[in-house]
């Protein structure tokens, strides 16, 4: 499945990404990783051996006090021998020709020094080692170093262009976690994976950082990360122009000091790590359950903020990879996070406790709002053309719209602008478009992805379609540059990517044509749907071209996602 995805805006990506260099310090940084992975692998198995040893002496101890009543269970065995194995051994002229067929090689003084005078055949199968070629480095060896002209075809093959959007994507299949780098080309209708990352657990959020971690924001600084959230309580920072890599460049919340794992710092301790695995209670220093929501402040660039099932928020330093604050405000997971689009100090938090609230990051525990659901909120986004106003989805398939200049005495009493009943079963997923007002799409376990327009408050569904080979819509998202603006990107539990350009959908062209700002580009053209495996266009048959009122929806019968699902 896919389970999140995210554009990266035009110029971002390097031209012609580098492959990892495995020097000295690359090589002790990713051994000393891998050895903190490895002695987590074994507490676990250690863990999982004390437990089923347990449980084998109560049931012995079960056994031994139903005998003591009077009546033996256990299962009766007569007293015999030890059966011998079944299995055969190989008769000893077996052996021996064995020993006959290696001896002539002289196994055994292999490494002794050749007398003079002696025939170097007698060597047997090593008797060619002095033909091998030895180089004074791996540049001269032909069988290392790839030659020029397949050096400059492969350049080429990895060349990004500035017309080319990236689109990230979190997948699993398999018990394999990666994050796969796409890139859209949206004049030749092309999507293709351009490289892919391994992670170590199930990602489950996303997001894109302009900010290398350990430097310093100003203007002219600018790089191409993802920060990923996982299973995991640790959120790991990848380079995306780097191909090849095989650790990340940093993990914030890492086990050794509650911090951060980077190329100064790898070491950690097994104790550390273990006193971490069994925190109850939250701390301040990291997280220690799975990470549900990120979001990077685009003002204030070196802050990250991060939701997790702990029930806490943590607000990152990317300059120093360490949490600069904790907040406890919620009562369970904290599924979604959203900064505020002007006022660029203030978060909006939402979460199952079935609660949003909004906090200046520059106080302690101060909440400056909060607002009540009906149910669990699955996701929130400001309003980008009324930072006034924002908008809430739950997982029992509405979507709301509130005055954030309106906040209720008691949950009880929160009143938003307007609900409308998006899909009969949760919406997982939904974006506001943030170059055309009033256009938003949502999407549902139930299968559809559905337009709306809610223009002057009004909120109305312009068409919906059914992606089948996308399964259940964990992700949608709007692309980011005005080329691209109509360019909506789709992913679910089939662990298909797609990118619909909604602008070749009538409907949708007769009711945004009018709001399109300067640069966006909407032609009439087929039907545009591409994937990986299918990058054709596809017909609009079966898609419902027609508009329809609040509320309207298909009979569909899918069952909302359950906790364990999410």
């Amino acid at each position: 499945m896919i389970t999140s995805t995210a554009w990266v805006p035009r110029g971002f990506a390097a031209e012609f990404p580098d492959r990892k260099e495995l020097d000295e310090d690359e090589y002790s940084r990713i051994a000393e990783i891998a050895q903190l992975r490895l002695d987590d692998a074994e507490e676990g198995l250690e863990e999982a051996q004390a437990a089923s040893s347990d449980d084998e002496k109560d049931a012995e101890d079960k056994d031994t006090t139903e005998e003591a009543g009077g009546v033996s269970l256990a299962m009766d065995i007569d007293e015999k021998p030890a059966v011998k194995s079944s299995k055969k051994k190989k008769p000893k002229k077996d052996d021996e020709d064995a020993d006959d067929d290696l001896r002539e090689y002289n196994l055994d003084t292999y490494d002794d020094d050749v007398a003079d005078g002696e025939n170097p055949q007698t060597m047997g199968m090593f008797d060619n080692i002095k033909s091998l070629a030895y180089y004074g480095n791996n540049s001269e060896d032909p069988y290392i170093t790839i030659p020029d002209n397949e050096d400059d075809s492969e350049r080429e093959e990895l060349q990004v262009f500035a017309t080319d959007n990236m689109l990230l994507a979190g997948r699993f299949e398999d018990d394999l976690a990666q994050l796969e780098v796409y890139v859209y080309e949206d004049d030749s209708d092309n999507l293709y994976v351009h490289h892919d990352l391994m992670l170590p657990a199930i990602p489950l959020c996303m997001e894109w950082l302009d900010l290398p971690v350990k430097t310093a924001p100003t203007p002219a600084t600018k790089g191409n990360f993802v920060a990923v959230g996982t299973t995991d309580p640790e959120i790991e920072i990848w380079n995306l122009d780097t191909v090849d890599s095989m650790f990340p460049d940093a993990i914030l919340g890492a086990p050794q000091s509650g911090t951060t794992v980077d190329t100064s710092s790898p070491s950690s301790s097994k104790k550390s790590k273990k006193k971490k695995k069994k925190a109850k209670t939250p701390v301040p220093t990291h997280h220690i359950d799975s990470i549900l929501s990120l979001a990077a402040n685009r003002t204030h660039r070196n802050l990250l903020a991060s939701g997790s099932a702990d029930t806490t928020i943590k607000l990152w330093d990317l300059t120093t990879c360490t949490a600069a604050h904790s907040y406890t405000h919620h009562t369970d997971k904290v599924s979604s996070l959203a900064w505020h689009p002007t006022s660029t100090t203030i978060l909006l938090s939402g979460s199952w406790d079935r609660t949003v609230a909004a906090v200046d990051m520059r106080t302690k525990d101060t909440v400056s709002g909060r607002w009540g659901t009906e149910s669990d909120v699955e996701g929130i986004k400001w309003d980008p053309h009324d930072p006034n106003y924002f908008y809430i989805a739950t997982d029992s398939g509405n979507l709301h719209l509130h005055d954030a200049r309106t906040i209720p005495t008691s949950l009880s009493l929160t009143k938003p602008v307007w609900t409308l009943q998006a899909h009969s079963s949760s919406v997982t997923t939904f974006d506001v478009n943030p170059l055309i007002p009033g256009f938003i799409v949502t999407g549902s376990t139930d299968k559809s992805v559905k337009i709306w327009n809610v223009q002057n408050n009004k909120p109305s569904m312009v068409t919906t379609r059914e992606f089948d080979d996308v399964g259940k819509v964990f992700s949608v998202g709007f692309a980011p540059d005005k080329e691209v603006g109509f360019r909506l990107a789709i992913a679910g539990s089939k662990g298909v990517v797609k990118v619909w350009d909604t602008s070749t959908n009538a409907a949708v062209r007769g009711i945004f044509a009018d709001r399109v700002p300067e640069g966006v580009v909407s032609e009439a053209k087929e039907e545009r749907v591409v994937g990986v495996d299918d990058s054709d266009s596809e017909s609009s048959d079966g898609e419902d071209e027609e508009g329809g009122e609040a509320g309207q929806q298909r009979p569909d019968g899918w069952e909302s996602m359950s906790e364990e699902d999410e």
